[in-house]
């Protein structure tokens, strides 16, 4: 006699709900320690003009002495620290969402880049970093003298 068995295609696979779950699981959500362990980077934006480049970070509550900027082989690299401004106990604070500690962002320049004249501005929690383009590096325009029917207008 054949025994008849009962196909579940998903038995033994988690329920999609679980797995979004495992997924996210701790994405969002850092609280006590965890939240002073995690890795922070300050926002940057990268703006490319016709005669230099210019990286402005984001850098709120950080003093300008914790501030390392500096380029070796066509390599910006930008380190700091944010330090907490005392020793935090617990209970103190309902909600702690800014991030501290060190940080390190680094960025790949092109050739086109003076190195030799690259000059960096902190004021108000934004550090400003121009690098002006070589001159070989700048477009260049050429005028065009145009003839008509061989006589040069």
């Amino acid at each position: 006699m054949n025994t008849l068995t009962r196909w579940e295609p998903f038995r033994g696979y988690p329920t999609l709900q679980d797995r979004f779950s495992r997924l996210f699981e701790g994405s969002f959500v850092a609280n006590g320690e965890e939240s002073a362990l995690t890795a922070w980077a300050p926002a940057v934006d990268i703006q490319e003009t016709e005669n230099e480049l210019v990286v402005t970070a984001d850098l709120p509550g950080i003093d300008e002495k914790d501030l390392d900027v500096r380029v070796e082989n066509n390599t910006l690299t930008i380190r700091g620290e944010r330090k907490q401004e005392k020793k935090v106990t617990e209970g103190e604070y309902l909600r702690v969402e800014r991030a501290y500690g060190s940080f390190t962002r680094s960025f790949s320049l092109p050739n086109t880049v003076d190195t030799g004249a690259i000059k960096a501005e902190y004021h108000d929690g934004v550090l400003t970093v121009r690098m002006p383009k070589r001159e070989e590096a700048k477009p260049k325009q050429v005028k065009i003298n145009v003839s008509t029917n061989g006589q040069k207008a």
